[in-house]
């Protein structure tokens, strides 16, 4: 690779300094940020989530998966998820999505949502599936759903959500 020179002085000083720079201001900006204790911070755990609320007000905070490596990973290896978190899917269009627990460690709740929100199809308690991956049951895709967002086992039915119920987020 040959170096960026300039025509008056020869080759630029420093090298990647430009970029070792930027990266930095980068880590400088959000460290200054986490520093605020401004209740309307964005906190740095709060990249990559929603609030997703529950049609009795209870809100889960979602990490959001949205890419295919995301959706794939999923919740794979989780050892345990606390009653007010989960993991929302977002899927690009409305379709049959049915999922598997393949290499997931806890029993999972699973709530297919239409394109506007409303539970369409749920799958209490999920198990994990401790045999080859081609033996792996699914579970729902059996109504065109966009979203789905995935539980702790047993806290669909501990928040009261039932098929028709619409979700904010």
């Amino acid at each position: 690779m040959r170096a960026i020179t300039r025509t008056d002085h020869g080759p630029l000083p420093g090298g990647n300094a430009g970029v070792t720079g930027a990266i930095l201001a980068v880590f400088a900006l959000l460290f200054s940020l986490a520093a605020c204790s401004d209740a309307n911070t964005v906190k740095l755990e709060d990249f990559g989530t929603r609030d997703v609320t529950l049609p009795g007000g209870q809100v889960i905070h979602a990490e959001i998966a949205s890419t295919q490596p995301q959706v794939e990973h999923g919740l794979m290896f989780r050892t345990s998820l606390a009653p007010d978190r989960g993991m929302l899917f977002m899927h690009r269009e409305a379709g049959e999505y049915p999922y598997w627990m393949y290499q997931v460690r806890i029993p999972l709740d699973m709530i297919w949502m239409d394109p506007e929100r409303r539970v369409v199809e749920i799958a209490a308690a999920a198990q994990p599936c401790k045999t080859e991956p081609g033996q792996c049951p699914t579970y729902g895709g059996h109504r065109r759903a966009q979203y789905v967002l995935e539980l702790a086992g047993g806290m669909a039915a501990k928040y009261g959500i039932k098929t028709g119920d619409t979700l904010e987020f």
